[in-house]
């Protein structure tokens, strides 16, 4: 993937500095909510926590929260750079603790290289935390650090630089070993790298079985009395051994776990090795010995790298993430050895099971199948976490180090539930454009915005993308602003386009009875919105994504007379979808039609129905009112019911309901108490269908902004072929997620 600087500073620069933010999680809008959020109220939560610690995590964010700490002595490959070097990193941690797991973290930069006043520091703040992850702390420091803060403190304290590493590295093992028809007490393992991953990697290995393990470092093998360059953790591997070097060592050896420097292996280690060999290669960014090379060497071989652009990564991200939240929601006192063994088994066993086409769309794959190329889960397997977290959490439970106990299978549910919409939905669609891209033509090539979503498109393997407008201006604010493209877009400018006579042609045939002279036609067909629809309507492109530096109204316009609706709809409709706090709901019609008859709703409804499905959601649809099932015979209400009687008469397959009113829709519970003979009682709604224009869109905007909401759209539903509108000034994210459904549009032969 190829990143500029300029992007790389901007990400994390706007549009405020830094990768995370606190929000409040209660109310505080009345004297009263202030009167029980502090004081008085709060003086009630002292004196319970008091006589009962246990109580923080019932009424604070300790249950929740994990503090990502580090000095800066050993900041990814970079080294000793300081504490404040490190808040990148750090914060980058905490946003992965939440997108993965929803968990709350907070990075804490010590500025402290003495191990003893480090520790100090960490027990001082602990009582705030649910849990404690080091990073990027210097070894042998690490070790010792990590020890006395284990033994001191009642929460899991994780240092991922040596136990997630040791975790993954496990489980990809686990798997080798069996392709390999190997057992783990029988190989010869060598691990190069003395430093934290290799010597967690070391101890998990022995703890899970291993018996022969060679441990080497810059000076070469460990060994019993070998005086240079040793401490005490290294004195655990020196082992009565002959071998000195790695050429010694990899003589013979079953397994080599490479944590150290790239290109460290030659032919010669590679053919020394033993049959059917196993090697994990994970220095990065370059490995200890290349991929292919190692294959080409030993085609026996199984091989894995800590590289995403290669088979079988072994990624920290398959671990940590969902190692605390198991860990926290048993309220765990440490991760033990049972613990990091019980997620290593769960990832081994997950890659096993038949990858879902979610996954495989995430990776642009066909298929991966448990074998030499696939030995371990990918990192955006969304099953990870139900499979990883439960894991642990029995793990703990069973090994006694657990305050809480749970039920684990309701525990797994509840996490297939907690973590499905947001993610599955984002992913679902991002998967199925790159399972089939198509070309997106944007007629406002030039504007940085346009650029930047178009290079994110064309990236990550979405679509081709054609830009239209100036060649030298956009090639220029392309290098200016740093944008890199994996492909270089196409280009194209009307002005000086070749086949401009064909687009002329096209459009008078398509406008020649509609009130448009071939003088009118041959003016307007430079307009780059004009020009880019035509490119539609002939095929030459699939999809079409616009409006950034336009009215919308006006552009719709265009797209009406140049695509037109299907003829089977009354009008052409827009929703937007919102996802808000993991719930989804599609909002119709929220931007097209100011008045709507009951035909017109129930249109709607079924073209809303249709979007729905193409994107992964299960449809489930409310006609909204002011009222409820016939608690006014108000005519606004009766549209409402009429429409759900249309939609019900001609397509009974589908799950509506209506009239009801907005928080009746979407409240299973009310709906359970007050009207437990509705369709919708089991789930509530998430399509939701509003009488007219004025109140879908207030209620989109509403609830996007005071909710925090995720808002993509406006998605057009009814139109021939797929286009989709931008709101004018909308950000680089807003075309970068509109162009991924339009892809998704393009990919249907069905309506629009």
């Amino acid at each position: 993937m190829n990143l500029s600087e300029k992007e790389i500073f901007e990400y994390h620069r706007k549009p405020r500095p830094g990768k995370i933010e606190i929000r409040p999680s209660k109310p505080l809008k009345t004297q009263r909510d202030l009167s029980i959020a502090y004081t008085p109220g709060v003086a009630k939560v002292v004196l319970s926590i008091e006589e009962n610690p246990e109580n923080a995590y019932e009424y604070t964010a300790k249950a929740n929260l994990v503090a990502v700490i580090s000095n800066g002595t050993a900041i990814l490959g970079l080294g000793n750079r300081g504490a404040l070097a490190s808040k990148p990193v750090m914060e980058g941690k905490a946003v992965l603790f939440k997108n993965f797991a929803d968990i709350d973290a907070i990075d804490i930069e010590v500025n402290e290289r003495d191990p003893d006043r480090f520790i100090h520091v960490v027990q001082s703040i602990a009582p705030t935390f649910g849990g404690i992850n080091l990073e990027d702390i210097k070894a042998p420091d690490c070790f010792y650090i990590e020890e006395k803060l284990v033994e001191s403190l009642d929460i899991p304290v994780f240092h991922d630089d040596q136990h997630g590493t040791a975790i993954i590295t496990l489980a990809a093992l686990i798997n080798a070993l069996e392709l390999q028809n190997k057992k783990i007490g029988d190989v010869k393992i060598v691990i190069v790298g003395a430093g934290a991953a290799g010597i967690a990697i070391g101890r998990l290995l022995r703890r899970y079985g291993a018996r022969h393990i060679l441990l080497l470092d810059s000076k070469g093998v460990i060994y019993r009395g070998r005086k240079e360059r040793m401490n005490p953790y290294k004195e655990e591997f020196a082992v009565d051994t002959d071998a000195r070097t790695l050429d010694d060592a990899m003589e013979g050896a079953d397994v080599f776990i490479g944590v150290s420097v790239a290109n460290l292996l030659n032919e010669k280690h590679l053919k020394s090795m033993a049959e059917r060999p196993i090697i994990f290669a994970l220095a990065n960014p370059d490995p200890e010995v290349d991929y292919y090379f190692a294959l080409q060497t030993r085609p026996d071989a199984i091989v894995a790298t800590g590289r995403s652009d290669f088979p079988n990564q072994v990624n920290n991200l398959l671990g940590f993430p969902y190692i605390f939240r198991g860990a926290l929601d048993v309220r765990a006192r440490v991760v033990n050895d049972e613990m990091k063994i019980a997620a290593a088994e769960a990832l081994a066993e997950l890659a096993r099971q038949e990858v879902t086409e979610e996954t495989l769309r995430a990776y642009g794959v066909e298929k991966l199948v448990f074998g030499k190329e696939y030995i371990i889960p990918k990192p955006l397997d969304p099953r990870i976490i139900y499979w990883v977290a439960p894991a642990v959490a029995r793990a703990a439970i069973e090994s006694g180090v657990a305050r809480r106990i749970i039920d684990i299978e309701q525990y797994r549910e509840s996490l297939k539930d907690k973590f499905s919409p947001t993610f599955r939905f984002m992913r679902y669609v991002i998967n199925k454009a790159k399972s089939d891209p198509r070309t997106i033509v944007y007629p406002e090539g030039e504007d940085e915005r346009v650029i930047r979503a178009a290079s994110h498109i064309v990236n990550e393997g979405i679509a081709r993308v054609v830009l239209v407008g100036n060649e030298e201006s956009i090639r220029r604010k392309i290098d200016e602003y740093g944008i890199t493209f994996a492909h270089p877009p196409r280009i194209v400018n009307p002005r000086t386009f070749d086949r401009i006579h064909e687009y002329t042609d096209t459009l008078y045939r398509i406008r020649q009875r509609k009130g448009f002279t071939w003088y009118e036609v041959s003016r307007i067909i430079y307009h780059p919105i004009m020009f880019s629809l035509v490119m539609l309507a002939r095929d030459e492109v699939d999809a079409f994504v616009g409006g950034v530096t336009y009215n919308y109204s006006d552009i719709l316009r265009r797209v009406l007379q140049v695509i037109g609706k299907r003829p089977e709809y009354r009008k052409v409709a827009g929703a937007y979808i919102l996802i808000i706090k993991r719930r989804l709901y599609m909002i119709a019609d929220a931007t097209v039609n100011a008045d709507l008859s009951a035909e017109d709703l129930a249109d709607i409804a079924y073209m809303s129905y249709v979007k729905a499905r193409r994107y992964g959601i299960k449809p489930r649809i409310a006609f909204i009112s002011f009222s409820n099932f016939g608690s006014s015979n108000h005519p606004e209400a009766l549209k409402a019911r009429k429409a759900f009687e249309i939609l019900s008469s001609r397509h009974p397959e589908i799950l509506a309901d209506g009239e009801m009113q907005a928080d009746v829709a979407v409240d299973v519970e009310l709906l359970n108490h007050l009207y437990p003979f509705s369709h919708l009682r089991d789930k509530g709604a998430n399509i939701l269908i509003f009488p007219n224009l004025d109140s879908a869109n207030s209620a989109y905007k509403l609830l996007w902004k005071l909710a925090d909401g995720i808002a993509i759209g406006p998605l057009l539903m009814g139109l021939k072929k797929a286009a989709h509108i931008v709101q004018q000034g909308d950000s680089v994210e807003a075309i970068y997620n509109l162009s991924i459904m339009a892809v998704v549009d393009a990919q249907s032969k069905k309506e629009y």
